[in-house]
């Protein structure tokens, strides 16, 4: 099966990198649900939550303040002004 390769970071640190079959995130125009073979894509995130599926394991929640959101050829990357990572997630691989 296919996967996106993801990798988050805020404008001061690093916050996750992995393989994730899902990413869900709220933009300026609305939430947007991403999957392997998704079409390119330049977004403005919007103040909200970023879910993210990994390959294994549960499912990882990223509070952001904003910032952009970029897709092509499977690679997600998403910079974020502020990001904090959930409760129960922890760092992915860098």
């Amino acid at each position: 099966m296919a996967e996106l390769e993801v990798e988050i970071v805020a404008a001061d640190r690093f916050i996750w990198s992995g393989a994730a079959t899902m990413v869900k995130a709220r933009t300026s125009d609305g939430e947007i649900g991403i999957l392997p073979g998704h079409s390119p894509l330049l977004a403005i995130l919007a103040e909200g939550e970023l879910a993210i599926q990994p390959v294994s394991g549960d499912r990882i929640a990223v509070v952001v303040d904003g910032g952009f959101f970029s897709v092509d050829n499977n690679r997600v990357v998403i910079v974020a002004d502020n990001a904090q990572l959930g409760d129960a997630a922890t760092a992915g691989i860098r």
